[in-house]
């Protein structure tokens, strides 16, 4: 993932809190932050030291990169997202991470409607 779809600095995390919307499940927390002149989604991700060592932290963030590249044309372009993971994510694999990322996602409205889940709903008709 590019740096420019990052979210860095504190003042950009602190600015997504206290403006963004907050969405949750058990493992994942995400604030969605529009900004209407940019043309790109920004990620920032926060572990903190209570799920675990460096090690599981650290692949916990690459899950969640790794999530996001995978589902980069389906996320709405031009917000700010920053994900906090909780206690139960240390625990999960990265299929099941994903899972449960794009659950949050759908809750939080900014995930395009798979082509599968649309073709369902013209058959119903």
């Amino acid at each position: 993932m590019k740096k420019s779809f990052r979210v860095k600095k504190n003042i950009e995390f602190q600015q997504v809190f206290k403006k963004g919307k907050s969405y949750a499940n058990r493992q994942f927390v995400i604030y969605v932050l529009k900004k209407e002149n940019q043309g790109n989604f920004r990620i920032g991700l926060s572990v903190s030291k209570k799920i675990g060592n460096a090690v599981k932290r650290n692949e916990i963030k690459r899950y969640l990169r790794q999530c996001f590249h995978e589902l980069e044309n389906e996320i709405s372009k031009g917000n700010d997202y920053v994900i906090i993971a909780r206690k139960p994510a240390a625990e999960m694999n990265f299929h099941e991470v994903n899972k449960s990322l794009q659950h949050v996602l759908k809750v939080a409205k900014v995930l395009k409607q798979s082509r599968g889940s649309n073709h369902n709903k013209q058959h119903l008709e």
